[in-house]
């Protein structure tokens, strides 16, 4: 089970730009320009996890609302990281949004782009990310896929 929540992982963290994993602390690392952004961890009797950068806000909210599949990690907790358990039934799509998010909140500016560029190609994220600011310019750019928009 270790092995291939590793692998899942793996596949998900190195499909990200210039991301490289090492090993740290015995546990795999995974990294952009020498950041941490995920780390994978064995786990002994709790079966393997996870633990990501979150935005502020979001460990409460996870942790709050499912507190047998996130939890507050150790040494970076404090720090507004969250761990995800890799058990059965992982939502593998969940994993690859907080994994995706925690390398957003990581990477340099350029990078951050080309990551948003690829969501949006392949439809995986909302059309406004693509560089709408504000509620009026996202509306605009929702409805053009649909129908025109008229000027105000």
């Amino acid at each position: 089970m270790t092995q291939a929540s590793l692998r899942r992982l793996r596949d998900i963290c190195l499909a990200l730009p210039e991301a490289e994993e090492r090993e740290t602390w015995g546990e795999a690392t995974f990294r952009v320009r020498d950041k941490i952004f995920c780390m994978h961890h064995d786990g002994d009797e709790d079966g393997p996890t996870l633990t990501c950068k979150a935005p502020p806000g979001s460990q409460t909210i996870l942790v709050g609302a499912d507190p047998e599949r996130f939890y507050v990690p150790p040494y970076v907790g404090h720090k507004g990281w969250v761990g995800m358990n890799l058990g059965k039934g992982v939502d593998w799509r969940e994993v690859a949004q907080l994994v995706t998010r925690s390398y957003r909140m990581t990477a340099p500016k350029k990078l951050q782009a080309s990551v948003i560029e690829k969501l949006v190609e392949h439809r995986q994220a909302p059309s406004w990310k693509a560089g709408a600011t504000n509620r009026r310019t996202r509306r605009k750019v929702a409805k053009r896929g649909t129908r025109s928009v008229a000027k105000r």
